[in-house]
């Protein structure tokens, strides 16, 4: 595994196990390896508790129109040449609700025109269509959902800056027990 920190406290030796392989193959599977650094998984069979706390290596940026296209001004005419067509539908939804359907043009799919009265070479290449970081912390969420136990109800989740927690259970988890396990959780990721 390519995290720098990964444990798993459980008081059942086979259950630690289990999680440990449950949650590798899973961050394995949506490609969060390289993104969480440190990782830390606590399971409490007899209150029933699952929390798992951890740290991101670093936040993908945002992805600006001018990081996958050719823009410029074309007598009187925005010309965007689309060089990568991973971010095109963000960008074209963007372009709509900034300039109108009606304004923007494409006249085949790796061509996009605008007219230069409305729009600005700048302005576009500048333009934040896509937000990696928002997918990043859905996908961790939709990691711990999968890694947590079946049955867990009660739920809580954040993601804050590089750290996010998620604790579940079958009870009522009050704030204060809540609160007390996240904290602890953290200070294992320290540690």
């Amino acid at each position: 595994m390519a995290l720098d920190y990964f444990q798993v406290e459980c008081v059942e030796e086979k259950g630690r196990k289990a999680y440990e392989e449950i949650a590798g193959d899973i961050l394995m599977d949506l490609n969060l390896l390289q993104i969480i650094s440190r990782f830390y998984i606590k399971i409490d069979p007899e209150f029933p508790l699952f929390i798992a706390s951890g740290e991101i290596r670093k936040m993908p940026g945002k992805v600006r129109a001018g990081d996958f296209t050719g823009i410029l001004n074309d007598e009187g005419k925005i010309t965007i040449e689309i060089g990568d067509e991973t971010y095109l539908s963000f960008l074209l939804e963007k372009l709509w609700d900034l300039y109108g359907r009606e304004n923007v043009i494409q006249p085949d799919r790796f061509t996009i025109t605008i007219d230069a009265s409305i729009a600005g070479v700048e302005e576009i290449k500048n333009l934040a269509v896509f937000d990696a970081g928002t997918g990043v912390y859905k996908d961790i969420i939709y990691a711990m959902q999968w890694i947590a136990p079946e049955g867990f109800k009660v739920r809580r989740e954040c993601t804050k800056g590089s750290r996010f927690y998620y604790i579940a259970s079958e009870n009522i988890l009050t704030d204060d027990v809540a609160e007390k396990e996240i904290s602890e959780a953290f200070d294992k990721l320290e540690g």
